[in-house]
């Protein structure tokens, strides 16, 4: 039996209620989708994404990103209805698709993403594991998506809820457009999708199950970004800690100060070769490849910590500040950790000055 049209307006009140979790408003979604037959198969619904009908061309992500990221469908010549619709299904998926691998220059025109609970306010909620907010900021980390990519969800109206803002994680994918059998909704949301891989929230075991999870988490190590583990730790040099043995130039990690730290000290007037603290410069490492320097500005401007002057060097995805006296530094040090620019964490310490050969 269908849902009827005074049911499509429910609110769902006790959704905003203290203490509500994802998981409650999972249940009660899925529950009420099975008593009403509205989803499709496979059945029974609970801990899936509902199916639903749909008449278009899609690239499909590979399911649980066992072999890649996306597969695009070619149906063969002259294909019959009954082989379009296998088309769909995870053996059409491996019968009739080609891989595309992540040196592939594809755009996404649009995503369209599953949901088991969607409010009108762009807020999202899948089936627990993951992995389309996964998929989103692969697509982003591969160039193929963008913020200005516009993300859809199809469900049914009853799934359209209100979901308490707390419980929207900085990973999740919000989306901006929500159809259902009935409406047309545009979100209007303006909450920041994630701009890549949050890897911090990545387990050692999802990288163990997802090959291509390894390959983009080696590019973007080699591009010198923060791709610590779940579990791991950072090694940051500690403030006010000089290293005991210098690093050479081809040993140095990748967000390590280099020989311009030397030659910044040097244009100072300060003897170079010492060892020294650069005890007012501070180093600001892991810049976001699409961070500008008015978006650092604007960081350090609000945390009221703007520097005397700032050494931008973007390319190399770092920068450094530059403050009257060591105190302020070691201040600015304190409480610029954890500072983030998106979704990536930025590095900060004292910079230091290499030795001089």
């Amino acid at each position: 039996m269908g849902c009827g049209i005074p049911l499509y307006v429910i609110k769902w009140e006790s959704f905003v209620a203290v203490g509500v979790s994802k998981q409650d408003i999972r249940e009660q979604i899925w529950d009420y989708m099975e008593s009403q037959n509205l989803a499709d198969f496979p059945r029974p619904v609970h801990h899936r994404i509902p199916n639903f009908k749909s008449k278009k061309t899609l690239l499909v992500p590979t399911p649980r990103l066992r072999t890649g990221l996306f597969n695009k469908i070619t149906p063969p010549p002259g294909a019959t209805k009954d082989i379009l619709r296998k088309c769909a299904t995870s053996q059409g998926v491996r019968n009739y698709s080609v891989p595309i691998g992540l040196d592939s220059r594809v755009l996404v025109d649009l995503v369209v993403v599953g949901s088991v609970a969607v409010s009108e306010k762009g807020w999202r909620i899948g089936k627990g594991e993951g992995y389309a907010d996964l998929e989103y900021a692969m697509m982003v980390s591969m160039g193929a998506a963008s913020e200005e990519t516009p993300v859809a969800t199809i469900v049914h109206d009853c799934q359209v809820v209100d979901i308490p803002e707390e419980l929207v994680e900085e990973h999740d994918i919000t989306v901006d457009y929500i159809l259902t059998p009935t409406r047309v909704i545009a979100t209007g949301c303006e909450r920041p999708k994630p701009m890549g891989i949050t890897w911090f929230k990545i387990s050692r075991e999802m990288m163990e199950k997802i090959p291509i999870l390894r390959s983009l988490r080696a590019r973007e190590q080699q591009a010198g970004k923060d791709v610590t583990l779940q579990g791991e730790h950072q090694h940051l040099p500690e403030p006010g800690r000089q290293q005991t043995v210098p690093l050479s130039a081809d040993r140095r990690p990748p967000d390590t100060p280099g020989p311009e730290a030397n030659s910044m000290e040097a244009a100072r007037g300060s003897p170079p070769g010492e060892g020294a603290l650069l005890t007012a410069d501070v180093f600001v490492g892991n810049l976001p490849q699409d961070a500008r320097v008015s978006d650092l500005k604007r960081a350090l401007r609000e945390l009221g910590f703007v520097p005397q002057r700032l050494t931008w060097q973007g390319p190399r995805l770092r920068a450094f500040l530059h403050y009257p006296d060591s105190a302020t530094a070691q201040q600015a040090v304190s409480c610029l950790q954890g500072l983030r620019l998106g979704t990536d964490t930025l590095r900060v310490a004292l910079a230091r000055q290499q030795r001089d050969k």
